[in-house]
Parts: structure tokens; sequence; C-alpha cells
């Protein structure tokens, strides 16, 4: 096998383990586990922390489901940096932005550039199209909008993402109240940091930015319509979806 169908095939198995590892649906899970009850039909219906929170009423549980979900997106991103350079703290912990901006993945170690975006890319995918879900449902639905798993990955991919994403939207839901407003500053966020950053990876922030936003879209309008309550934290209390 030569040395460019290796990378492509070891880049499709990255992409497919981040894909299931994102698709565990912790917050169905925890509520079926807490309550007993099905998670997509209470609040806006996706599998995620905060419905956690509008389904259990427990803010508890809503900490253990964004971690969960954080986790799953932090550990395949954390694999892929290893399988392209090693498990040394120093390089794990490395911003992939400035990795790239640096050339040492330049000429024929170029392939190995993609692994961690790919997995960023495949955990959050994961968590929003849940094959798992699908397979209970019999259909592959979107079921997240990959905030959580998407911040956890970020983490691992490039901390300096992650803390402008995480300020950034907490700020504007503290001077809004709206989450969704803090939901879709976060998702814009993205690539303006990397743009602000120089970094050569900024087409890729700006694609998981467009897809964490398509995600909201349809709520974000209703937001600009006044559809969307302030602090959207209780079961029945706003839309679904």
């Amino acid at each position: 096998m030569s040395t460019a169908m290796g990378s492509a095939v070891t880049a499709l198995a990255v992409l497919l383990v981040a894909y299931l590892i994102g698709s565990i649906p912790w917050a169905y899970l925890i509520v079926r586990r807490v309550t007993g009850e099905d998670i997509t039909t209470h609040g806006t219906g996706n599998v995620g922390a905060m419905n956690v929170r509008r389904t259990t009423g427990s803010w508890g549980w809503f900490v253990v489901a964004m971690l969960a979900d954080a986790a799953k997106g932090f550990v395949p991103v954390l694999l892929a940096k290893a399988l392209v350079g090693g498990f040394g703290p120093a390089w794990l912990a490395a911003p992939w932005g400035a990795t790239l901006s640096s050339g040492l993945l330049a000429g024929p170690l170029a392939p190995l550039a993609w692994y961690p975006p790919l997995a960023v890319a495949g955990a959050v995918f994961g968590h929003n199209y849940s094959l798992w879900l699908g397979i209970r449902c019999g259909r592959l639905t979107r079921t997240g909008k990959g905030l959580a798993t998407g911040g956890g990955a970020l983490l691992a991919y490039d901390w300096r993402y992650c803390l402008a994403v995480v300020v950034i939207g907490v700020a504007t839901i503290a001077i809004t109240r709206y989450m969704m407003a803090g939901q879709v500053a976060a998702a814009f966020t993205l690539p303006v940091t990397a743009l602000l950053l120089r970094s050569p990876d900024w087409p890729f922030a700006l694609a998981m930015g467009l897809v964490v936003y398509a995600a909201h879209h349809k709520r974000f309008v209703g937001l600009l319509r006044g559809k969307e309550p302030k602090l959207y934290i209780e079961d029945r209390m706003g839309p679904r979806g």
C-alpha cells in the first residue's frame, strides 16, 4: 500500500472512530437511567446537556451530561494528535493552528495535518446525527447541536479557539439573557479567532462554525422574531428544534 493510500485509509479511520464516539447519546442514556423517560420528547427534543436539565430539573445531571458530551469530543481529537506526533504532553497541549503555522507537517507529512480536524468534525457530526439513536429509531435524524462536544474537541484541538468560544458565548448569554444568542455568537467566534490568529486552518474553523450555526438556524430566526424565551431552561418553556 502506498504512503498516500495509507494516509487516506488512516484519515478515514480517524473520521469514523470519532463519529462513533461522538454518536454515544450520553444525555439520552442519563435521562433513561434517572427518570426512565425519553429525552427526545422533552424540551427542544435534542440529546444535549441543557435538555437533560429541562427533562430532569437537575443542574447536577446537566453538568454530568455536559462533561460526558465534552469528553466524546476531547478524547478522539487527543488520540488523533497522538497518532501524528505521539503522547508527549507538550505535543498534545500545543494548539493545532500553531503547529500548522510552524511548518512541522509540511511536505510528505502534510496529510497528517488532517487527522485532528477530521476527529473534530467526526465527533461533532456524531453528536448531531447519532448513529446509535438512528439505529434505535430506524432513521438518521438530527439529534443535537454539537456545542459541548465541539467545545471538548476544540479544547484538545486548539485551546485558544476553545477559550475564545467559551468567553464570547458565556458573555453574550450574560448580556442578552438568551442562550440561543450565546450559542450562535460562539459559532461565529471560531472562524473569527482563527483569522485573527492567522492560523492556516481558518477554512476548517469557518466550516465548523457554519455547521454549528446551521443546527441553530431555525431557532435563531425565531429569536429574531421574538419567539425564543430568555434563559430557556425549563421543559415546555420554548420551541423544539
